[in-house]
């Protein structure tokens, strides 16, 4: 067999290496981490090597050789227990392969940060033989048993998620908000001013006028002496009289601003000055008191036509804005949601009811086909609803959690009712806070914790109640209704949540679901002005005024965009340190490509990982505190630590590959997905495509033609078991009452529709690696 290709740094072996042990007998693949010392996390491993190297795998102990191709879906239930058949060819030492089929039931953990599911604590139901003597079928029942890597395997969640089946999950549309945000147009590079409210002015220590406004996503000054606010754009500063402008560049500056005081707070401002004139076109601004949305062309618009479709695209913007020619009605995707005018003016309505029929028909290959993840109906929606729904898991370790977790409030606590429930939540902290039953539920970084008082001591939760998970969208912490916790023993807890969590939202649409980011409520910001020091301004996530766009091989939202401020937007960073009851600027920044907040406590909305690395895992937000532990259930099935070794090979035909030896002698390699080509039909049979695109049977100890597209009558190349022609004597697959029907072309419906989810999955697993940078979790 041909095999995947080299990987190509030493630094992706180290990483193979390291996983040997953790799912033997299974293959080892770079995403696993090492039972290491108790301090280690997810956080640090290297995660460019793919989590999938590839189909079929190849196990080989003792001359024997076992080929098993990738599994096939019946079923997923709650995305915990999956169902399934899995193809496979078993070769026992000096003996002839035997083709076969296996049903499988097993568990399964999600990590969506890291694009891979775990099949674990596989069970192997029933083996299946088509052409084998009934004198081999119990030993090659055990052999099989023996070899397959029933301790578990990682496979890509691209190619899980292409194989379940959709239309029957359990998800509920949540009622989101759909009114248009202020959106303004540009034919320039601009910038989108949000102040939220009115503006948070704070003095400036050492400066005789001048107050920073913390309550925006800009530099933003104001002087005492002549109410002049002061715009900073990199070097460039424009003043104004009122937010609202106009703006104009000036390359005169109060006095004050010499007396900015040192240290990182005002670094990137003292780079500014003295204030000189711009070398490049100065921005126009555009002033919002509400989160808002700038459409930013580079010159006047230029559209191109979409093939196969009615529709233009803007291409020198990165907005996805279309024009219906029919039509002729402008159509703009932001945060998941379409809206539609007549003018780039607008007025602007939502669009998502009735979408034109020509957004599902966009192609594949399309440099827009992103957007046919937010276009109900379509394959790429139902993918993303599928997404959004799958929980990822973090084995946490109460000890270390509980000492790192701490609650810091404005003053006494405070807490406020949430309408329609019976719980309250703290408002006067960053820490999302709970009232239920007389106690304390806090949910950090996606994991709940419990006290009895407001201040902690903080445990970590063995259940939540019921009257948490009823807290509506209308609130700034109904985010928290997509964390759960299962499974507690004495020294671990079990944290998951669902794409909810991060702002991943599931919305209703006339024609079927989609995704979109934020519940389109509009928080208010907490402002608390304490009898000394500086005021307080904490603001909540928006759903819009940070540029979200939808990445369809995460599952996530970036956000961030320079039009939108060099700190992400307001809401995307928590301006003030209450560590050192000061504002901090450059030390506590997020942006579009990394970052930290000072603040004590963490939001999946706005963090780093949440935000401006498309969907990744709060859970690696605990840092240096090393609460990850999202492979702990898999070290407990450890046969070994760090041993085994990894080497490359080439095999006869020139193809390269990975070969990973496990304990006891067991070596695994990997393929590529060009010779994934074998399935395990509901009726017992086995079904090859061949490289003609036609069918084939494997029957009476060899493989014919079956029929369909292409449909070779070439002699197989696949050597005979040596098996007479007979009927089987092992009880068939299929369900129970049911017959699995045929097209003309003599290949079951189900085989038909495992080979089209394969070749998407691999697609999907292909482009996720390349996506927005090629690594997921940029």
């Amino acid at each position: 067999m041909s095999s995947s290709p080299i990987l190509s740094s030493a630094r992706r072996l180290a990483s193979l290496i390291a996983g040997i042990g953790l799912l033997a007998p299974a293959v080892a693949c770079s995403q696993d981490a090492p039972a290491s010392t108790p301090g280690a996390t997810a956080s640090t491993q290297d995660t460019t090597a793919s989590a999938d190297p590839g189909w079929p795998r190849e196990v080989s102990k003792d001359g024997a050789t076992l080929t098993y191709y990738q599994p096939q879906i019946d079923g997923w239930k709650d995305y915990k227990e999956l169902t399934g058949r899995v193809a496979f060819s078993l070769t026992p030492k000096g003996g002839k392969p035997a083709i076969g089929v296996a049903s499988l039931k097993a568990k399964t953990q999600a990590d969506k940060d890291a694009g891979v599911v775990v099949i674990k604590s596989i069970e192997v139901v029933q083996t299946r033989f088509p052409a084998l003597d009934s004198s081999r079928v119990n030993p090659s029942d055990k052999l099989f048993r023996q070899l397959f890597p029933t301790a578990g395997m990682t496979v890509s969640l691209d190619r899980i998620v292409a194989g379940a089946e959709k239309g029957k999950t359990g998800a509920k549309p949540v009622p989101v908000r759909t009114e248009p945000p202020p959106i303004f147009v540009s034919e320039q590079r601009a910038i989108l001013l949000f102040v939220d409210g009115d503006p948070v002015r704070v003095p400036v220590d050492s400066t005789s006028s001048l107050a920073f406004v913390v309550n925006t996503n800009w530099t933003l000054f104001q002087d005492s002496g002549t109410d002049q606010y002061y715009l900073l754009d990199d070097k460039t500063w424009q003043s104004a009289s009122e937010l609202k402008g106009p703006w104009s560049v000036t390359t005169s500056l109060p006095k004050s601003f010499s007396s900015l005081p040192a240290g990182d707070e005002f670094a990137d401002v003292r780079r500014a000055l003295p204030a000189a004139k711009p070398a490049t076109a100065v921005k126009p601004v555009f002033h919002t008191a509400t989160p808002g949305e700038l459409i930013e062309f580079t010159g006047r618009p230029v559209y191109a036509e979409i093939p196969q479709t009615r529709l233009l695209y803007g291409k020198n913007t990165e907005t996805d804005l279309f024009v219906h020619k029919d039509q002729s009605q402008y159509y703009v995707l932001l945060s998941g949601r379409w809206f539609r005018a007549k003018s780039l003016q607008g007025p602007w309505s939502y669009a998502g009811n009735d979408l034109p029929a020509d957004f599902g028909k966009i192609p594949p290959a399309s440099q827009k086909s992103a957007v046919l993840a937010s276009v109900p109906g379509t394959q790429e929606a139902a993918d993303a609803v599928l997404l959004a729904e799958i929980p990822t898991t973090a084995v946490v370790n109460r000890a270390e959690a509980e000492k790192n977790v701490k609650v810091v409030y404005d003053g006494p606590p405070a807490y406020s009712p949430i309408e329609k429930t019976s719980v309250s939540y703290a408002t006067n902290t960053e820490s999302k806070v709970i009232l239920a039953g007389g106690k304390y539920y806090l949910c950090y970084q996606g994991v709940w914790f419990v006290s009895s008082s407001a201040n902690g001591p903080w445990k970590t939760a063995d259940m939540i109640p019921a009257s948490i998970y009823t807290i509506p969208p209308s609130s700034p912490v109904y985010n928290v209704t997509y964390v759960t916790v299962v499974d507690p023993t004495p020294t671990t807890v079990t944290a998951s949540y669902t794409s909810g969590y991060t702002g991943v939202f599931i919305m209703g649409m006339a024609v079927g679901a989609a995704v979109v980011y934020g519940s389109g409520y509009y928080y208010p910001p907490y402002m608390y002005r304490p009898p000394y020091g500086y005021p307080v301004y904490r603001p909540y996530p928006y759903t819009y005024a940070a540029g979200a766009r939808y990445n369809p091989y995460t599952g996530g939202y970036a956000v961030g965009r320079a039009a939108y401020g060099p700190y992400g937007g307001a809401g995307q960073a928590a301006w003030y340190n209450p560590s050192t009851g000061r504002y901090g600027r450059a030390s506590t920044v997020q942006t579009p490509y990394g970052g930290r907040t000072a603040a004590t406590s963490y939001n999946p909305y706005t963090g780093v990982r949440a935000s401006t690395r498309q969907g990744s895992s709060p859970y690696g937000q605990w840092g240096s505190t090393a609460v990850q532990r999202g492979n702990d259930w898999a070290v407990t099935n450890r046969v070994t630590t760090n041993q085994g070794t990894v080497r490359q090979t080439t095999t006869s035909s020139g193809a390269q590959g990975t070969t990973v030896r496990g304990p006891g002698g067991q070596t695994t390699r990997v393929g590529t997905d060009g010779n994934n080509n074998v399935y395990a039909g509901h009726d017992g049979n086995v079904y090859k495509k061949d490289a003609g695109g036609g069918w084939q049977k494997y029957d009476n100890g060899g493989w014919s033609s079956a029929g369909g597209t292409g449909a070779s009558t070439r002699p197989s190349t696949q050597p005979s078991t040596g098996a007479a022609p007979r009927p089987s004597t092992q009880p068939s697959q299929m369900p129970s009452g049911s017959a699995t029907p045929r097209p003309s072309g003599g290949v079951p419906n189900d085989v038909q529709r495992d080979f089209s989810s394969r070749e998407r999955g691999s697609q999907r697993a292909a482009r996720s690696g390349s996506y927005g940078g090629g690594s997921r979790r940029r």
